[in-house]
């Protein structure tokens, strides 16, 4: 069973930053690609980012490119989202995931494991 918890969630205003982590156990993190997605109240869930098994290869969704950066420790265990310029349509519970594969995904149906999620909130 491979267990990953999120933190770093917060409130921020507007233009400011966070920084979330996840941290995985459970299964050879080196392995696997992982990726944050997001979820808004009425909405559907949305990729916000994904880093390959490596940490060489990354991508980002349209309305977060050029403002976040996700980035992996292997020997820790642990991934990051970085986000700067943080606007109120940020708001959202950003969810940490494992994908099945090494290779990135930004598609949600392709990770079996995802955290319980950590409420960012962005005031005007």
């Amino acid at each position: 069973q491979v267990h990953l918890i999120e933190s770093g969630g917060g409130l921020v205003q507007a233009g400011g930053s966070l920084r979330l982590s996840c941290a995985a156990s459970g299964r050879t993190f080196s392995r696997y690609a992982m990726g944050w997605f997001r979820r808004t109240p009425g909405k559907e869930r949305e990729f916000v980012a994904t880093i390959s098994y490596s940490g060489t290869v990354t991508y980002y969704g349209d309305s977060v490119k050029g403002r976040f950066t996700i980035s992996r420790d292997n020997a820790k265990n642990t991934v990051y989202l970085q986000m700067n310029s943080l606007k109120p349509e940020d708001t959202a519970v950003y969810y940490c995931a494992s994908c099945r594969y090494g290779r990135t995904s930004y598609s949600d149906g392709e990770y079996d494991y995802w955290g319980q999620g950590t409420q960012v909130t962005v005031s005007p």
